[in-house]
């Protein structure tokens, strides 16, 4: 018997084979090894990776963080394997029970001659359909606005009312009480009841947020959900809830699901917390935190007023050490005025024994009027004598000048040449004639003689 060796190529006819190696001594014979990796090659390599839906059931975990189970429907189920590199990824565990679609590629355990699906990705059923219509519903409400982070409100910082919108029989109700019981317990709030999961969910949550904006009976509206699955938090997908949050005149904190959750009502929010209880400290200032922070002021207020009292007295005795009682004042006053009184006397009496002294210097100096008198009379006759002679002087030399001065004009006085036998012709004007070229026959001409006057007629000229 001849055994097939080497790498078998794939078979393309499995009915080629024949039960009977007596019909056929050539046909190979396999091992189970050979056989079972033939077989996942050409399932491997004639199924590509597809989308299976099925039921969970046997889900376990292994040590090594592979994940092992079967999906099943009425008919059928398949064993599935899904390793720690892949499974890490999913955002859930699925359960015993629950409704899944696995991204698998079929394949066969060779160890066992198993066949079984190596899961890729693993979803909720229901989920890719339901997550096209989210991504699809976000574009369009993304390109209207609703979820621009300029419109987004801050939270008020010390809320006077909290409001709820959320199940009455919610547990997330619960977490957010016990978290707003634990940091601001004395905060009142107003629940607004509401189905949170349902076909008409959407539409009651909407109408509760436009109730509450209506009313404006708070500050901060939260929005409130604890987990679950796609299709059990589609409600806060709903448009109408979404458009409501966005038209929300109170500031909203959305705080649905888990951390790893996002709806569409997260985005229209102002505020997104990943869980309810994280919703309520966002919303909530913490008490310990006020107290602490009023302690602190408290401190300060009062370090303050000290030192302002401290201040104060200091000044009191400031004022106090000069303020003086009006008995004192007086005393100080007459005592001022008694120094000054003391000092005036005695500055007058040495005023007084300076002027004596000086009065007696000048004493020594002072004449009698009628020594003065005798003595300035003295000095004027002296004077007066003095002024004669210089009187007598003076006009002796003038009158010894003044008969020079007669002398010099008595040899010009044209009456002294005229004395001597002289005349002197003028013309009937008063000219005085000096050349006989100036005369003609027949002028007239006055003669002035030292006693008397003749006119006379010129007869003929001898130049």
């Amino acid at each position: 018997m001849k055994r097939f060796a080497g790498k078998p190529a794939m078979l393309r006819d499995m009915d080629s084979f024949d039960d009977s190696r007596a019909a056929d001594s050539a046909v190979p014979v396999l091992t189970v090894s050979e056989l079972n990796r033939m077989a996942r090659r050409a399932l491997e390599s004639q199924l590509p990776l597809l989308w299976v839906e099925g039921e969970v059931s046997n889900f376990t975990r292994a040590v090594s963080g592979h994940w092992y189970f079967a999906i099943k429907d009425a008919g059928a189920q398949v064993r599935c394997v899904m390793f720690r590199g892949r499974n890490q990824f999913a955002d859930f565990t699925p359960a015993n029970g629950e409704h899944v679609e696995v991204r698998a590629l079929p394949s066969l355990y060779e160890a066992r001659g198993e066949f079984q699906l190596g899961v890729e990705q693993i979803r909720r059923a229901g989920t890719g359909r339901l997550y096209e219509a989210y991504l699809r519903l976000k574009a369009k409400l993304e390109a209207e606005g609703l979820f621009d982070p300029a419109k987004k409100r801050p939270l008020p910082r010390f809320p006077r009312r909290l409001g709820i919108v959320t199940s009455p029989q919610a547990a997330a109700l619960h977490d957010v009480l016990t978290a707003l019981a634990r940091r601001m317990p004395g905060l009142p709030v107003i629940v607004y009841p509401t189905p949170v999961q349902g076909s008409d969910a959407g539409a009651q949550i909407a109408a509760a947020i436009r109730t509450a904006g209506t009313r404006a009976e708070c500050d901060v509206l939260l929005v409130c959900r604890g987990g679950g699955s796609l299709e059990d938090l589609w409600a806060f997908n709903d448009e109408a809830v979404v458009r409501a949050i966005a038209a929300s005149p109170i500031p909203v904190v959305s705080g649905v699901g888990h951390e790893t959750d996002f709806t569409l009502a997260d985005f229209a929010a102002d505020l997104r917390a990943p869980t309810p209880t994280a919703a309520a400290e966002l919303a909530s200032p913490l008490r310990e935190d006020l107290l602490r922070a009023l302690d602190r002021h408290a401190h300060h207020l009062r370090q303050h007023l000290q030192r302002r009292v401290h201040a104060g007295m200091q000044q009191l005795d400031y004022l106090a050490r000069r303020l003086v009682h009006p008995a004192e004042q007086l005393r100080r006053l007459q005592d001022a005025l008694t120094q000054y009184a003391r000092r005036m006397a005695g500055a007058q009496h040495l005023r007084l024994a300076r002027e004596a002294a000086r009065l007696e210097a000048l004493g020594r100096w002072l004449v009698s009027p009628a020594h003065l008198l005798q003595r300035h009379g003295v000095q004027l006759d002296a004077l007066a004598m003095r002024h004669r002679r210089a009187m007598a002087g003076a006009l002796a030399h003038r009158q010894l000048g003044l008969a020079r001065f007669a002398g010099g004009l008595s040899h010009l006085n044209p009456d002294n040449v005229l004395a001597r036998g002289y005349s002197i012709v003028q013309h009937p004007d008063g000219r005085v004639v000096q050349d006989a070229a100036t005369l003609a026959a027949g002028d007239a001409l006055d003669l002035r003689f030292q006693h008397g006057r003749a006119q006379v007629k010129v007869e003929s000229t001898d130049p």
